[in-house]
């Protein structure tokens, strides 16, 4: 499924067209922490960091969906592996995310597709202290 992303809400949402439809898409497999907010503590404070990252990789750029088995969530969100072009090649951007050390790995059964990619990736990402896996 073929998209165009209108806007970034966090490090793990967007909202993109879909031919007539505006659907708000959720990563698959990952979590970004939260936006701050007053009660923000532990990984939340880098929501607004994870939200630059995420704009920087997809904000206005067209995207393909693939979908997994559990196609929504319990707030209607469509569920998807979002991949953008970047520099002549394809981009899983929830695999970047947690290559970037922006989002955790959040295993949700029964979308497992990409599972082992993303502890891996999350694994290198700490040993790295890269992103949020760099806070003290």
């Amino acid at each position: 499924m073929k998209g165009h992303v209108v806007w970034v809400v966090d490090g793990d949402t967007l909202h993109v067209r879909v031919g007539r439809r505006l659907e708000k898409v959720r990563y698959i497999g990952v979590n970004a922490p939260e936006i701050p907010h007053p009660e923000a503590r532990g990984w939340r404070e880098g929501g607004a960091r994870a939200l630059e990252i995420n704009r920087r990789l997809v904000g206005g750029q067209s995207a393909r969906l693939e979908l997994d088995l559990g196609r929504r969530d319990m707030y209607g969100r469509l569920l998807a592996y979002v991949w953008v072009r970047r520099a002549r090649r394809r981009v899983m951007v929830n695999a970047e995310m947690v290559h970037r050390g922006y989002a955790q790995v959040m295993t949700s059964p029964p979308n497992v597709k990409y599972q082992e990619l993303f502890l891996k990736l999350q694994r290198q990402a700490r040993e790295a202290g890269r992103g949020l896996w760099g806070r003290g």
